[in-house]
């Protein structure tokens, strides 16, 4: 055979393999494309899953923590790893003498009981201007806010931790009336290395339950929050002292703005 009847047999053979290529890559193309259009809803619905029990979640959390005392918080756990013990006893707020909830309010948050979302809008205000005019902002945090924060989060300043915790503050608020806010706190706020809640402390630095405190004893437990770890209230030094009397005069004056607590 001549070689160009050879490379004549030869052509439409190739031609039948390169027809039959093409089929195949456009098959498989046609098929994998309803696929990655699969896979691209299966990942839409797990986002939108996510997204909803990222809303339900908390939500349904603090409807149950409403009526039960809540567990270890990760701050607890947290001072717990580090090696300074969980000490705390929880009572309800009839239980915590009133003077203590008015000595919290005098020293961190003046409009507990008027806050709508548990936000402070006129502190939050200063402290973006404060921002603007190259001052270091010193913080416009409520009780409301550190009772979410301390139920659910880290101890800490970074802006996720903050945007969580203005995610959360809006939900406690409008789900929880503020006595059982102010009890939650109370009762889990730290008052010492290792030491959580009214009764703990009370017991611990007076040797007596968190009822039976006085006005000067409540004025010294709410001077240690800002600092708890280097704050003794047992044995304040003399710039805690001041700290406590100065708390004692104010709850003593903003006696109206107690309201809600009663």
């Amino acid at each position: 055979m001549s070689r160009q009847g050879a490379t004549a047999k030869r052509y439409p053979i190739q031609a039948f393999h390169a027809v039959g290529r093409i089929w195949r890559d456009a098959t498989s193309r046609c098929q994998a494309l309803p696929e990655a259009r699969l896979t691209r809803r299966r990942w839409s619905r797990w986002l939108l899953r996510l997204g909803a029990a990222g809303l339900l979640l908390p939500m349904l959390a603090l409807l149950l923590l409403r009526a039960v005392p809540p567990p270890p918080t990760p701050l607890m756990l947290i001072r717990l790893a580090q090696g300074y013990g969980l000490e705390r006893d929880w009572v309800p707020l009839e239980r915590i003498a009133p003077a203590l909830a008015h000595a919290v309010i005098a020293s961190e948050d003046n409009l507990f009981c008027r806050q709508a979302l548990g936000f402070d809008f006129g502190a939050i205000r200063e402290q973006v201007e404060a921002w603007r005019q190259g001052e270091r902002p010193r913080g416009a945090s409520t009780i409301t806010m550190q009772t979410a924060k301390n139920l659910f989060l880290w101890p800490g300043r970074d802006p996720l931790r903050k945007i969580l915790e203005a995610w959360l503050t809006p939900q406690l608020a409008l789900l929880w009336p503020r006595r059982r806010v102010m009890e939650v706190y109370l009762n889990i706020v730290e008052f010492g290395p290792g030491l959580y809640g009214a009764e703990a402390a009370a017991r611990r630095y007076f040797g007596r339950p968190a009822a039976a405190l006085s006005a000067q004893q409540a004025a010294l437990l709410a001077a240690v929050l800002p600092n708890p770890l280097a704050r003794n209230a047992g044995d304040p030094a003399p710039g805690l002292r001041r700290r406590a009397a100065a708390i004692e005069q104010r709850a003593a004056r903003i006696t109206p703005l107690f309201d809600c607590l009663r």
